[in-house]
């Protein structure tokens, strides 16, 4: 297709779609087709995918296994659209998925299916541990994201999606997330932990915090919007000791961490701990829209029809969910996001040393982030350079023209994300690499010749 046939359809799109559209405004491509790591546009350019559909895309896209479970579900004519009625594909589902859980909750746990995305299914947690705690207040944590929804935006941090938004849900209140490279409480040194869970566990002790008894506490261990910040493993494990002693149900937002993300099926298993509830959606419907809420048989005491939606019963996703689930058990991909994992960070650190540009990287897994900081600026409390959100867009724009789609998150959109299949090889992943090396350069020349 020409280049002319392609501005076409991107003006179109800039036309006629709402002002809200937000990947097309840093990756004017259009889409024709993809396999694995790589993207086509219509114009034959291919682009090294580490999106990945935010994490969806544990597999990459069309891996063999989920199509042909696609197919089988077409060619079978089982119904595409059940809402929450029973089908073998759905009972084989949720045994799968209760098969992965820690061995405290397998039989006993009981599983919600929601709407299509992550907010509702956060939405439904919520209500759920409202109903079986009569509590009202919800405790969440600086820099998290949990949706964009308006009840879930007020469970996230982030000021500038929310600012313009009247009645929020009230009383959440906001905790310091152990983000150690800049430290909540100007200390650092290692601290960061032991100060965060001892706030916390101070604030509910506290009859003068003006924090009624909370309902729940939700966390994600890596904050992926929030820049890719991994939660300290010992801090995770005080944080469920400090709920569970107190009575307060522990949400773990598995959303774009679960299935196998971090390099477990789900990533509070790095921590040895048991939550109360798990909320997964993206990887979980296999690249196909589904979100399930996952919970203590306790907190049951919702009514009949309490969360209900008419996308529930998305027979194609829970097929694409299955298939990708037992490929990544039974191939042993766990394994390929550990070996990959390290060979991202080992290289990330290594252009570290060489470019005063990057100031922290961080990860679990194939979760990873690089904070990017203006070397010229001014310093932090701990004497970090500061964040460099312009700097950060533009290796992002120099990634894309050289052929690979990064995101960006983090405060000031400051860290470049990686996100990609769990199932990359180390050759894609070396190439992946080579090209954000020479995008990082690029711009940091761009920049300096710009002052």
């Amino acid at each position: 297709m020409s280049v002319e046939v392609q501005t076409e359809y991107l003006k179109l799109q800039q036309e006629k779609e709402s002002n809200a559209r937000a990947y097309p405004r840093h990756f004017p491509l259009v889409i024709s087709k993809a396999q694995g790591i790589k993207l086509t546009d219509t114009e034959g350019r291919e682009f090294y995918d580490c999106l990945a559909g935010a994490g969806t895309l544990a597999l990459g896209h069309n891996h063999e296994t989920v199509v042909s479970a696609i197919r089988n579900v077409l060619d079978q004519q089982i119904p595409l659209h059940t809402l929450d009625l029973a089908t073998p594909l759905k009972l084989s589902f949720m045994q799968e998925l209760f098969s992965m859980l820690p061995e405290e909750m397998r039989d006993t746990s009981r599983i919600q299916f929601c709407g299509p995305t992550g907010a509702d299914a956060v939405e439904a947690a919520i209500k759920l541990v409202k109903h079986a705690t009569g509590g009202k207040s919800i405790l969440a944590f600086q820099g998290g994201y949990h949706g964009s929804t308006q009840a879930t935006m007020s469970m996230s941090g982030n000021l500038s999606k929310k600012e313009q938004l009247q009645s929020l849900l009230p009383d959440v209140h906001f905790l310091p997330f152990p983000y150690e490279y800049r430290c909540p409480f100007g200390v650092g040194e290692g601290m960061t932990a032991r100060l965060s869970s001892q706030y916390i566990e101070n604030l509910l002790d506290d009859c003068e915090s003006g924090i009624a008894a909370p309902c729940a506490v939700i966390v994600e261990t890596v904050q992926g919007e929030g820049g890719a910040i991994p939660a300290d493993i010992h801090w995770l494990q005080e944080l469920r000791r400090i709920t569970a002693e107190r009575g307060i149900p522990l949400i773990i937002d598995e959303v774009q961490t679960g299935i196998g993300r971090t390099g477990c099926m789900f990533s509070f298993e790095h921590a040895g701990i048991v939550p109360d509830v798990i909320i997964c959606s993206k990887a979980v419907g296999g690249s196909l829209p589904m979100s399930v809420v996952i919970y203590k048989e306790e907190l049951d005491q919702w009514k009949p029809g309490a969360h209900t939606g008419t996308f529930r019963g998305n027979q194609l996703a829970m097929a694409a969910g299955l298939a990708t689930i037992r490929y990544i058990r039974e191939h042993d991909v766990l394994h390929n996001v550990h070996l990959r994992g390290e060979q991202f960070m080992t290289r990330l650190n290594g252009l570290k040393e060489r470019f005063a540009e990057i100031g922290d990287v961080r990860g679990r897994g194939l979760m990873i982030g690089v904070e990017v900081v203006n070397p010229s600026g001014g310093r932090d409390r701990l004497g970090h350079y500061l964040q460099h959100g312009e700097l950060a867009s533009v290796i992002q724009q120099q990634c894309f023209r050289n052929g690979l789609i990064v995101e960006l998150g983090g405060r000031h959109s400051a860290v470049v994300r990686f996100l990609p299949p769990l199932n990359i090889t180390e050759k894609e992943a070396d190439e992946v690499l080579a090209i954000f090396e020479q995008s990082l350069s690029e711009a940091a020349a761009l920049t300096t010749a710009a002052c």
